[in-house]
């Protein structure tokens, strides 16, 4: 018996899901899988991490969802391109179809995928699905990318039909007589076999937020000491149980302001593809070799929120508790790393990675090369926030510090760090003379 297989990895959700409804509609009966890279997992600094046990729990969820429909949810611990070799010769696959991945190491991945499925006669078809325009379905006028965010939003909604955000009928497809039911399917590993321990974090349901905070995020998203500040979706973006569609439709209804976040996540996105190497190196070749400072001890205190900047502070405490930091925390905390410290935008980008729930490479490297000037869209390099006065306009009561900085205004909290007109003068001056040197 012929099969397909579908390959989940962005995308754990059987309801409105792209490349699993072309799946089944594919001919043949459909048997999916999701593959616990080891290339990924084994470079975690810790065996006790949220993000793993949450998609251990999305995966074992899809994999009774397949069974109660009928079918067999396979799932490996190995190297994707090693258990594909093993699967292909195996079982008689007639096609492996996924969705779209847009990280450099998930091209390098889904090419070989696809030269050993083209070894055995399968075809490998990767779709669109985690969001609405991607790679080169919406460049400028010079056929390049836009640089400028408001440029490429402006298209992104002209052409938008609503056709764009219509969910997809994977969940009703999605039944015995479109499923395989193999007689020889292997056990799913366990977190404790692939040597991860049980670690959770809260994280919201996987439901549309409230229409309330919808309609109200323009006036929360920059108050971090609500806790509606935000809907909270970015892991079910991150991860696919929650699909971009729906919430953009949401936003589409309810509140511009949102789906304008939203449509930055298809802006970054379309960035990183464009410009892979800027996972790793900065876009504007003129800061490349800026002499950052990179101080371990002030790195440290930076990450422990202990910088004598309760703003500052508040966000880091909560980001290494909870896995999760607010958009102006996150400003904060990323402006003062690459600005009042001087240091490279790299660490910080690392340290996110290691520690956010919702850690997505696109969005991080885009937002991050941003903060530090660096990026293909960047604020300008002069741009030196106030620690001070972010605290005084979006936490005035105190109230987030408060709640992650109990020490704040006693003598055991710590003198700041750094002085703020010192280290604003010091970052301008050591970044224009980089763009000097460059000529």
């Amino acid at each position: 018996m012929k099969i397909t297989l579908f390959w989940h990895r962005r995308d754990l959700r059987v309801h409105d899901n792209v490349g699993l409804t072309a799946a089944l509609q594919s001919g043949h009966p459909v048997v999916p899988l999701f593959i616990y890279d080891r290339e990924i997992l084994d470079l975690l600094p810790s065996r006790q991490d949220a993000r793993v046990t949450f998609i251990y729990d999305q995966v074992e969820r899809l994999g009774q969802e397949t069974a109660q429909a009928g079918g067999n949810f396979l799932a490996f611990y190995g190297r994707p391109l090693e258990v594909f070799a093993q699967l292909l010769a195996e079982y008689e696959v007639a096609a492996v179809y996924t969705n779209e991945d847009y990280e450099p190491y998930a091209a390098e991945r889904d090419a070989a995928v696809a030269a050993v499925c083209a070894q055995h006669g399968a075809s490998f078809q990767a779709l669109k699905d985690q969001v609405i325009f991607a790679k080169n379905e919406l460049l400028g006028k010079s056929g390049k990318p836009s640089k400028i965010f408001g440029a490429y939003r402006k298209a992104w909604l002209e052409k938008l039909q609503d056709s764009d955000l219509q969910a997809k009928p994977s969940a009703a497809l999605f039944t015995a007589a479109n499923l395989a039911k193999l007689p020889d399917a292997p056990a799913r590993p366990t977190l404790l076999e692939m040597g991860f321990e049980e670690f959770r974090q809260e994280v919201p349901a996987a439901e549309l937020p409230a229409e309330t905070l919808v309609r109200n995020y323009h006036l929360t998203r920059n108050s971090p000491g609500r806790v509606d500040s935000s809907t909270r979706r970015s892991v079910h973006l991150r991860f696919g149980t929650l699909s971009v569609r729906e919430l953009m439709r949401q936003a589409q209804a309810l509140n511009p302001k949102l789906l304008a976040e939203l449509i930055w996540r298809d802006y970054f996105m379309m960035l990183l593809w464009h410009f892979p190497f800027t996972a790793t190196e900065s876009y504007d070749p003129r800061l490349r070799h800026v002499p950052y400072r990179n101080n371990e001890e002030e790195f440290r205190a930076w990450c422990e929120g202990r910088t004598g900047y309760p703003l500052v502070d508040a966000g880091m405490r909560e980001l290494n508790a909870t896995g999760y930091l607010p958009n102006r925390a996150r400003i904060a905390a990323a402006g003062f790393l690459v600005k009042h410290l001087l240091i490279d935008w790299r660490w910080g980008d690392r340290y996110f990675a290691d520690k956010l729930l919702d850690y997505d490479m696109s969005q991080n490297v885009g937002n991050w090369q941003w903060m530090a000037g660096t990026g293909a869209v960047a604020a300008p390099w002069f741009r030196v926030y106030s620690p001070q006065s972010q605290l005084d306009t979006y936490d005035p009561e105190l109230t987030y510090v408060k709640r992650w900085v109990p020490e704040y205004g006693t003598a055991a909290y710590p003198a700041p760090i750094v002085d703020h007109k010192f280290a604003r003068e010091r970052a301008i001056e050591t970044l224009r003379a980089a763009y000097r040197a460059a000529g």
